[in-house]
């Protein structure tokens, strides 16, 4: 399993740097994704189901939805393998959370989202590493 640990430690390392579309932390400082929180499973060759299972920092974060999307567009620019990718709320850490992971895995919910041009900005800022 050497190899999925691996995998999840790079997916990590994507989003650990994405920015709180609110605050001028990472993700990884205000905990709202872990180590823990990243898991890699290999379903085919070269290619994994990475599950991630995130915190928002409150329990009715408005913010929760965009956290989402900002963890699926960055992992799909930069994830180097073949992959699928599901998101999750931590179960128990949000008041709508069962809405919000429909909303997060459904793509043409996120196609639609990102076509929202205001939406895509906070999504750009919060994605693009700091120079």
């Amino acid at each position: 399993r050497a190899m999925e640990h691996d995998r999840a430690l790079e997916v990590y390392d994507i989003i650990r740097t994405i920015r709180d579309p609110e605050k001028p932390n990472t993700l990884e400082e205000l905990e709202v994704v872990t180590e823990n929180c990243v898991e890699v499973q290999e379903i085919g060759e070269d290619e994994y189901l990475v599950i991630i299972r995130f915190t928002p920092t409150v329990p009715h974060c408005s913010l929760a939805t965009l956290i989402g999307l900002c963890l699926r567009i960055k992992l799909q620019r930069c994830l180097p393998f073949r992959h699928k990718l599901e998101i999750y709320i931590s179960e128990g850490t949000h008041s709508t959370e069962e809405d919000i992971n429909k909303q997060i895995n459904d793509k043409e919910r996120v196609a639609a989202a990102m076509e929202n041009p205001n939406l895509r900005e906070i999504v750009e800022q919060c994605v693009t590493e700091p120079d």
